[in-house]
C-alpha cells in the first residue's frame, strides 16, 4: 500500500500549490488542527479548495482532510493557508476548545483534594 500522494506526479502537486513548498508563516496547521468551512464553494474555485470546503462543514482535522483528498499533509497545509487567507475557513487547535470559563473552580478542586486526603 502506498502513502497518499506518493504516486501523484510532482508536476500535479506543483500545480496544486502554485509552486509553493510551504504554507503561509502565520497559518500554523498541525495534524490535529480542526478546520471549519465559513462559506460554500464558489464557482470556478480550484477543485481541491472546493472539496475542502464541502468536507469541512463540520470540524475536520487536517490529517483527515489529507487522507480524504489522497494528498500529502504538506500540500494540504498550503491549500488550507490559501483558504484561511481568503477567510473561507477558520482553524483552531482542539485544546483551545476549553476556555478558562469551562475549567472547574479552583476552590472546588481544593475542597475535593482535601476530601481525598481525609479518606
Amino acid at each position: 500500500m502506498s502513502r497518499p500522494g506518493r504516486d501523484d506526479s510532482p508536476d500535479r502537486l506543483y500545480t496544486l500549490t502554485g509552486g509553493r513548498s510551504r504554507s503561509a508563516p502565520d497559518a500554523r496547521f498541525d495534524l490535529v488542527t480542526l478546520v471549519v468551512a465559513e462559506c460554500e464553494p464558489a464557482p470556478g474555485m480550484q477543485s481541491e479548495h472546493a472539496a475542502i470546503l464541502r468536507m469541512c462543514r463540520r470540524p475536520t482535522a487536517v490529517v483527515e482532510i489529507a487522507a480524504e483528498l489522497g494528498l500529502p499533509v504538506s500540500i494540504v497545509r498550503i491549500l488550507l493557508s490559501d483558504l484561511l487567507a481568503g477567510g473561507r475557513i477558520s482553524a483552531r487547535h482542539p485544546r483551545m476548545a476549553h476556555t478558562a470559563r469551562s475549567l472547574p473552580d479552583p476552590d472546588i478542586l481544593e475542597q475535593v483534594l482535601v476530601g481525598l486526603r481525609n479518606l
